[in-house]
């Protein structure tokens, strides 16, 4: 490890600016499709992956950025209660990783096997991504999100965001070396000079903005109708978390489910979740495809991830650039949304094959089913204020049925066997 910790400063900023460039065009989509500020979540992002860093002791080299798994709810709850009580929510979804930290302190890692088990989180995981796809739909034909306006005429919005997607298809599958990390930016790319040549940019935002300014803060409300649609979400992406941590593991031939500990960098992870709620950003999350550059360039030095952190930060202050991520075409986001909230789903079907869950068993086939129907569905269950819907309450319910319904020991057997 000391090669890395004595490497110039000057190729540590470089590396630092090159990993901020491979998470940046998923950790600004996610803002611009909930309508939250770009420019406020490169804030968090950076906010977040600093506070990760200390309480791990910037052992672990990830970056933590926005996180698409809360996009559904978000939309939900936006419209039911205002975005401050969506913060509200966020603040809250950070406490549960710190309650499950704790947890894990005091049970071992195993307890989030018992408690979230891939028959539970892998239909809650599918169900996000599926439950999403009429909004990519809806975006890529040149719609609102929720199909309630058209914004962009259907043919040129359809010239629009099919190549935009096939230029994100076409960079992930075909691309070399770091290019190949990049999809989303070089889709966004793609789309935005298309939107120019067919003249739907409006760029009056991008001349009247400031070119320094102060992020559009938020502040958070608590509510608990809003806490209600967030915190059963927050279960997926703590699993996604605990992958995380031992994909970047393997990357560096390091066990940091042992050192610095899982129950660190879940804390982490909540504190960096609750601390953006509080400045009015996205819920963040380690990401996968810094992950994937840490491995190809082979930079394992965690003080890479503090620079991107504090180019994260600065670029927050530049009121230009929000102004111009804010005036990227809907279509450009809806095609690349296709393959991104496929994907999510993608990521549930193979927890359930990774883990050989057997469907055939009436326990595994009843949560699945039931998760999978209420969370795409739309269910929705209660009463004024106390009502979940949709991923909120097909969380809940996979969880309680995983709990309820006897025969779960099998899968508990299964993980001791493959332990020892």
């Amino acid at each position: 490890m000391s090669q890395h910790m004595e490497e110039p400063l000057g190729r540590q900023v470089l590396a630092g600016a090159q990993m901020l460039f491979v998470a940046f065009g998923a950790l600004v989509l996610m803002p611009l499709i909930t309508g939250m500020d770009p420019n406020v979540a490169l804030f968090t992002a950076g906010i977040g992956t600093l506070l990760f860093q200390l309480v791990t002791k910037r052992q672990v080299p990830v970056f933590l950025a926005s996180s698409f798994a809360f996009i559904a709810p978000i939309i939900a709850a936006k419209g039911e209660f205002g975005l401050p009580a969506v913060l509200g929510g966020v603040v809250a979804a950070g406490v549960v990783y710190v309650f499950l930290g704790f947890a894990v302190r005091l049970k071992g890692p195993s307890f989030i096997d018992r408690l979230l088990p891939p028959v539970v989180i892998a239909p809650v995981i599918i169900s996000i991504g599926l439950a999403l796809s009429p909004v990519a739909v809806n975006m890529a034909m040149g719609k609102a999100g929720d199909g309630s306006a058209q914004l962009v005429p259907y043919e040129t919005a359809m010239l629009i965001s099919m190549p935009a997607l096939l230029t994100t298809l076409l960079v992930a599958v075909l691309g070399k070396g770091l290019f190949r990390l990049v999809p989303i930016l070089a889709g966004v790319a793609v789309g935005y000079v298309l939107s120019f040549v067919f003249g739907v940019v409006d760029t009056t935002g991008i001349a009247s903005a400031p070119w320094l300014a102060v992020p559009n803060f938020v502040a958070p409300e608590f509510h608990w109708g809003a806490i209600l649609f967030m915190v059963p979400v927050a279960l997926a992406p703590a699993i996604e978390h605990i992958g995380g941590v031992v994909a970047i593991g393997g990357v560096t031939g390091n066990n940091f489910i042992k050192k610095p500990g899982l129950h660190r960098t879940l804390l982490g992870d909540g504190l960096a979740t609750s601390a953006a709620g509080l400045f009015g950003g996205p819920p963040n999350t380690t990401y996968a495809e810094v992950t994937g550059a840490v491995m190809l360039t082979k930079n394992y030095n965690p003080k890479i991830m503090t620079w991107a952190a504090v180019f994260a930060i600065v670029l927050a202050f530049i009121g230009k650039f929000g102004a111009g991520l804010l005036s990227i075409p809907v279509p450009v986001m809806g095609g690349i949304l296709c393959l991104l909230f496929g994907s999510i789903a993608v990521v549930g079907l193979s927890t359930l094959i990774r883990h050989q869950v057997d469907l055939s068993e009436a326990r595994n086939l009843i949560i699945v089913s039931v998760t999978l129907v209420f969370g795409i569905g739309g269910m929705a269950i209660g009463y004024g204020e106390f009502s979940l819907s949709g991923i909120s309450l097909c969380a809940i319910v996979a969880l309680i049925l995983n709990l309820v319904l006897p025969g779960g020991e099998g899968w508990k057997n299964k993980q001791l066997e493959e332990n020892n």
